[in-house]
């Protein structure tokens, strides 16, 4: 059989996901600290793309007016328009997002203090202990010993690694190594660099003067029957009143089991909301939050010499073509993808407005496909819109996906929402009598009370996800 070369025409047809449409679905599901370091990075690389500082810089009152509605454009149909990358008017959207603003060919650099150089930095427990191991002037071999347990501290304060590694490190002997360790163990936080719980707990009882003491005893020998409450059991080995149990425990209790937490350096983040629920009379608005986010457009010099080509290369005009049509396409992505925010949160709202108006109790049982059916979108896009999404609401924040639960049958009535049993169970944990706490059997028996047809399995899984512990556990002697 011969083999030879030929040629064949075929014609299929098949999916291609473009640049374009790939960059509007990585956009539509970027949460909002995530978009705007994506538009920051995309602004260095791209120099066609500028942001608005002040109107001011246009020179029309027409131009001021079509910027505006470019910006605000979350319900402009020509952002909304679906044609195909092939199809798109480019010079119609450059036209729309651009504007003749006055290009000065010099900058003002003012001078301006560095405000980091005010900020005190919160100092490290690493840094606190090792000024407490400088003052006590010691000789190298300590100096290295205690350098390197202060360096394998974990956040809480605990020895991440054993004595045989740092003896193996340092070349230290066995009983200096102790040595170090326990000196380090004397330092502020009391507590610090203990190698378990039970060190920690020690640390902090002796250091309290309790040696002698129930308390030491009972951290010693019977953590676990404390830990299961198993007070009975502790006062019969310990041939003690169970009183006098119940009293050491509570001096347990005020004990840090985490002492490394206080100099934690770890800044707390907050939430920013995506979108706001406001109630106006009787009717909700809803606002999209665009503080600090970056107004944007294509730079009018770069368009003014494209058109008209004065001395510039071939390779250079395709160059800026396409950074031209990359920052085209980011403006109608992010246009695109606030409309699209707004929809579906307009959507929500129609479906659990009775949850805007009297709470939590009353969230409806909801899926994607409910949404996605109303406003005529896929699934899939549902589930990148909600995802890291908050929305404020009269009745708190809230990521967008919490309004999308799971239904639980009643027994007579309407199915209700997973995340409305969930509060249910937390406001009957919340007001039980605490020396008698309710099982879950109990549980599961007063929401059937309310009409709710729940397992205990399944009381037993919503309690674990509100973390709190089994009944035996709750009880307060």
């Amino acid at each position: 059989m011969a083999i030879e070369l030929r040629q064949q025409l075929k014609l299929s047809q098949q999916l291609i996901m473009t640049p374009q449409l790939q960059l509007a679905i990585k956009l539509l599901q970027l949460s909002r600290l995530e978009l705007m370091e994506t538009i920051r990075l995309e602004m260095q690389e791209n120099p066609t793309l500028e942001e608005i500082q002040d109107t001011s810089e246009m020179d029309t009152d027409e131009e001021v007016s079509e910027m505006d509605t470019a910006e605000k454009g979350l319900i402009s149909d020509e952002l909304s328009d679906s044609k195909s990358a092939d199809d798109m008017d480019w010079g119609y959207l450059i036209n729309e997002y651009s504007s003749s603003g006055r290009v000065s060919s010099e900058t003002e650099k003012k001078d301006s203090p560095n405000f980091e150089s005010f900020i005190a930095q919160k100092e490290s427990l690493q840094d606190h202990l090792f000024w407490q191991l400088l003052m006590t002037f010691p000789d190298p071999v300590v100096e290295n010993l205690g350098s390197l347990i202060i360096g394998n501290l974990n956040s809480d304060g605990y020895l991440e690694v054993s004595l045989d590694e740092l003896i193996q490190t340092s070349q230290a002997t066995p009983q200096k190594a102790h040595e170090v360790l326990q000196l380090l163990q004397t330092f502020d936080p009391v507590g610090v660099c203990a190698r378990d719980l039970k060190e920690c707990l020690l640390i902090q009882a002796r250091h309290f003067n309790l040696t002698g003491t129930p308390v030491i005893d009972i951290i010693t020998d019977h953590l676990n029957n404390l830990e299961r409450k198993k007070y009975k059991i502790i006062a019969k080995a310990l041939k003690i009143p169970i009183e006098d149990v119940v009293s050491s425990v509570e001096i347990i209790k005020g004990l840090d089991p985490r002492p490394g937490s206080i100099f934690n350096t770890e800044s707390s983040q907050f939430i920013t909301p995506d979108i706001y629920v406001y109630k106006v009379d009787d009717d909700f608005v809803i606002l999209l939050n665009d503080d600090g986010m970056p107004r944007l457009r294509v730079n009018s010099f770069y368009k003014d010499a494209i058109q008209h080509k004065k001395g510039i290369s071939e390779q250079t005009r395709d160059y800026v073509q396409e950074k031209m049509r990359s920052a085209t396409w980011l403006i109608r992505s992010i246009h695109q993808r606030q409309k699209t925010i707004y929809k579906v949160m307009e959507s929500i709202l129609r479906y659990q407005r009775i949850f805007f108006e009297k709470g939590i109790s009353y969230l409806r049982p909801m899926v994607l496909r409910d949404i996605a059916e109303d406003i005529g979108m896929h699934e899939s896009t549902i589930s990148r819109v909600t995802t890291n999404k908050y929305v404020h609401t009269p009745q708190g924040i809230f990521e967008l996906k919490f309004f999308f639960n799971s239904s639980i049958n009643r027994m007579h009535g309407d199915a209700v929402a997973s995340a409305s049993v969930l509060n249910q169970i937390k406001q009957i944990i919340a007001s039980e009598d605490p020396k008698k706490p309710y099982s879950d059997q109990q549980i599961k028996m007063i929401l059937q009370s309310a009409n709710i047809e729940v397992a205990r399995r399944t009381v037993a899984k919503y309690r674990e996800m509100l973390k709190v512990l089994p009944s035996s556990r709750r009880r307060e002697f």
